[in-house]
């Protein structure tokens, strides 16, 4: 037993885990990124095909690329009607069952919080990260922890505090229009004498 190496006395903070392990999945995420792209690189990068130079991409082409997530509030009505049917799904059977408490006045919500633009907006942030990191193969296994960290704690506290979206909505009243600008400022008016 004397070939044994030895081992230093150290303790590792905590942390240091964490962030190893989201380097991994970084790393795991961006193999398969370069495995992807290279899949569809012809043999010798260096050279044009013949198939580049003499075809133009036809419209049916564009659907193959890749595919961003879309920002919901930027979409038109039949995509951000499909895109909200989904975020509603997401948040009435997972988030609200699973992280939301009953409301109070430090912890607002709103049972008609698809209705609130800003709520929209931010739990569909959420979402798509929630998507994204925990999914093993993409994240690894610390995925959902960042998800907690970065996305849902400071999700829920932009939108269940006192000065959130649901601000005016109480038990069993709601208001939309309660952060909504009152007058435009009189520098953007015409005043007509």
């Amino acid at each position: 037993m004397a070939d044994e190496p030895e081992v230093p006395g150290f303790e590792v903070p905590v942390g240091l885990f964490e962030d190893m392990e989201d380097v991994k999945a970084q790393l795991a995420a961006l193999t398969t990124l370069v495995k992807t792209l290279a899949e569809g690189a012809s043999d010798d990068p260096g050279e044009a095909s013949a198939h580049d130079e003499t075809e133009a991409p036809e419209e049916g082409d564009e659907e193959d690329e890749w595919q961003f997530p879309p920002f919901i509030l930027l979409l038109d009505p039949p995509q951000y009607d499909d895109e909200l049917r989904a975020l509603i799904e997401w948040v009435e059977g997972v988030l609200v069952p699973g992280y939301l408490a009953e409301p109070s006045a430090d912890a607002r919500w709103c049972h008609l919080w698809f209705e609130h633009p800003v709520a929209v907006a931010r739990l569909h942030a959420c979402w798509l990260a929630w998507q994204e990191l925990t999914d093993p193969a993409t994240c690894g296994y610390t995925g959902p922890s960042v998800w907690h960290r970065d996305h849902l704690d400071p999700c829920l506290l932009q939108l269940r505090g006192s000065s959130g979206p649901f601000a005016g909505c109480t038990k069993g009243e709601h208001q939309v229009g309660h952060r909504m600008p009152g007058v435009v400022p009189s520098a953007w008016r015409q005043i007509e004498d």
